[in-house]
């Protein structure tokens, strides 16, 4: 499937990118693109790999022009590059729309353009029942990869466009488990929003694994869920004082701006036609067309299952959390850098 074809991913300088390269490096593929506007980190990477499958191109997915030329002779897309932190997302929506939805449309036209034929779009349970603008437009995003999947251009090369999405990723940039290590070695207070708020517990390997599925398994307009673990943030504090012996004292700061006390990754309506498929949920799309009438209402009685939110899944308690993130590369080796101190 992969012998001699070139991957895209876009936003690959991140955490998301770097993981998906280390399983990609030693495949078939004749070439991968990492496209970002972040020179400094393609430099980074580009002397820690080495690899001369690796060729790192420039550009702003908002650059309908960037993109377009970095996708010619592209075989395969994955769509990773967005503006991620819910607070910044908040005081600056117009920039997560020209990111996360206008920067998204650029790239499903410039796929379909190039006769791409598969491409994944990385999305995020903040995108379900979305109360901030980095939902929101997430959400967006998601329905014009599923707007696109139908595209005669698309749909006349059998071309399959699907989306992917997964909760708080471990140990990823920017996110709570490395402000915990780090407030937990400078002996300072570890600044808890709510006690009692729960997320999802992914690891990058997660990540992988879940856009992987969509590729190999994923039908146009199909969105994927992998089920997971979840986790009070109090609980997580526990757990990484615990592995770490300390005894920091916790401050309630209360929630930041655009948080939810819980977060959703299928929405009631999704997961009364989503198939179960033992790790993940497949919610497929919706093909009929505009003209309802036509259409037999078989569903009108469809009995609802409920969603499913980080509060209803299995909550891991601090043993089973420790357990979790000692197989996490990131906290394994500030473990070893802690105890050399």
């Amino acid at each position: 499937m992969f012998k001699d074809k070139v991957l895209l991913i876009t936003g690959g300088t991140g955490s998301f990118g770097n993981a998906m390269l280390k399983g990609f490096l030693n495949s078939d593929l004749k070439e991968i693109r990492v496209f970002s506007r972040d020179e400094k980190k393609q430099e980074d990477m580009r002397i820690e790999y080495k690899n001369d499958k690796l060729n790192f191109v420039i550009g702003d997915v908002r650059n309908f022009s960037d993109i377009n030329h970095a996708m010619v002779g592209v075989d395969f897309v994955f769509h990773a590059a967005a503006l991620k932190q819910v607070p910044s997302c908040e005081f600056y929506p117009m920039q997560a729309v020209q990111t996360n939805i206008l920067g998204a449309e650029n790239v499903l036209e410039a796929a379909a353009l190039n006769n791409v034929s598969r491409v994944v779009v990385l999305s995020t349970d903040k995108a379900v029942y979305p109360i901030n603008t980095m939902g929101m437009s997430k959400a967006v995003m998601e329905k014009l990869a599923i707007s696109k999947a139908r595209d005669p251009r698309v749909t006349k090369m059998e071309a399959i466009y699907t989306a992917t999405r997964y909760g708080n990723v471990m140990c990823s940039r920017g996110s709570i488990i490395p402000l915990f290590i780090k407030q937990i070695k400078e002996g300072k207070p570890l600044t808890i929003t709510d006690p009692n708020m729960t997320r999802f517990m992914m690891s990058l390997d997660d990540s992988v694994n879940l856009v992987m599925f969509a590729f190999t398994n994923g039908q146009p307009g199909d969105i994927f869920v992998q089920k997971s673990p979840a986790s009070t943030v109090e609980t997580l504090a526990q757990a990484l004082k615990e592995l770490f012996g300390a005894n920091n004292e916790i401050k309630i700061i209360g929630a930041r701006h655009g948080e939810k006390m819980y977060e959703t990754l299928c929405s009631t309506e999704e997961m009364s036609k989503a198939e179960d498929l033992v790790d993940f949920y497949r919610v497929p799309a919706d093909y009929r067309d505009l003209n309802y009438t036509k259409y037999v209402q078989q569903d009108a009685n469809v009995k609802l299952e409920g969603e499913y939110n980080s509060d209803n899944t299995h909550r891991l308690n601090v043993e089973e959390l420790k357990e979790l993130l000692l197989t996490l590369d990131y906290v394994k080796e500030e473990l070893a850098s802690h105890h050399k101190q």
